[in-house]
């Protein structure tokens, strides 16, 4: 592809965490415009600058008009030990649109994350991933023309509850549920989340040194942590399942959001991902909320999608990932599994 230049009167610079207001109001300028209401807030975005795997100075740019006014902004996530695929971020004002600023963007985006070359093995397949929301039709032509193909969908899924209570889980005679201890059962939730998806689809095994400090990051540095909203399923001393729950969605304060809900293969099929999803229903219900929202892969591996709509989940929106290939070579996320 053509390098394409910096459109005439934008200056750009890389972020701090002064600028996380102005990015925000963008993001939420951009998403109010496409989509119809706000989808981020400040201490999301905090909680991922933060991160151990990710540095402003380093992983953002942004594009000001000569007046000072924020317009556009990239990052590209390069974390993890085998990063084979870099994820691609970027968002532009509404009001700056068609200027060549998101492909320009794009494309740092992409010079930034090629980097990772330099790490990787020569034999391993490496592709650039980045999505939208699959309602916004302007910013998926852009993918496809700047040499993406659409690769997977994921599905927010949500459940409105009326007044009357939940049904009630019904849990195996040999699993307890207890509630979680965040000094004793950290790791322990960390290490069944990992067993739990790695047959899911995009899984790239990295170690505990690696990976913990990011879950703990991710999961506990945050306002919308609450460890009473963590429920843990145990066979005798070992993790069964896990139902990790934020108390609402940075989208929607008024609903509950089950943030992580896994099953280790050795206790799938008996039932017990419903019972950990009821259970977290009956909680939001008992705490006042009438709305719960998760997220999952449309094509899920493991058929967590049968197992929401069972819980009478529906269909909300759809968010639609795309990639292209930079290196061919072997693929060492998962793709499939086998029973």
């Amino acid at each position: 592809m053509t390098k394409i230049q910096l459109p005439e009167g934008f200056t750009l610079r890389p972020a701090t965490m002064d600028d996380i207001p102005a990015c925000v109001e963008m993001f939420n300028l951009w998403a109010e415009n496409a989509i119809g209401y706000k989808d981020i807030s400040e201490e999301e975005v905090r909680n991922e600058w933060d991160s151990p795997d990710f540095d402003p100075a380093v992983n953002t740019y942004l594009a000001f008009t000569e007046s000072g006014t924020l317009v556009g902004y990239a990052e590209a996530w390069t974390h993890g030990e085998t990063p084979v695929r870099p994820w691609l971020w970027v968002r532009v004002h509404p009001d700056y649109q068609n200027l060549g600023l998101g492909t320009y963007l794009t494309q740092w985006t992409e010079n930034k994350a090629s980097h990772v070359l330099e790490k990787l093995p020569q034999d391993l397949r490496v592709c650039y991933e980045l999505g939208v929301d699959g309602r916004v039709e302007a910013a998926k032509d852009l993918f496809e023309n700047m040499g993406y193909a659409h690769y997977r969908s994921y599905y927010q899924m949500r459940i409105k509850m009326n007044e009357t209570q939940p049904p009630a889980p019904r849990w195996a005679d040999d699993l307890v549920l207890k509630p979680f201890d965040p000094t004793h059962d950290l790791e322990a939730v960390y290490l069944a989340d990992e067993d739990a998806f790695k047959d899911h689809h995009g899984y790239v095994e990295e170690s505990f040194e690696i990976g913990f400090p990011r879950f703990k990051h991710n999961l506990t540095k945050t306002e919308n942590y609450d460890p009473s909203l963590w429920f843990v399923v145990w066979d005798g001393d070992e993790v069964a399942g896990i139902s990790i729950c934020r108390p609402y969605s940075p989208e929607d304060e008024n609903m509950g959001w089950v943030e992580i809900l896994g099953v280790r293969k050795a206790w799938r099929k008996r039932g017990l991902g419903l019972a950990l999803l009821q259970h977290s229903f009956a909680e939001f219900h008992k705490r006042g909320k009438r709305l719960v929202g998760l997220g999952v892969d449309a094509k899920s591996l493991t058929g967590a999608l049968r197992l929401y709509e069972k819980a009478g989940m529906s269909i909300y929106s759809q968010f639609d990932k795309y990639a292209k290939e930079i290196r061919a070579g072997k693929e060492i996320s998962v793709q499939s599994i086998e029973e």
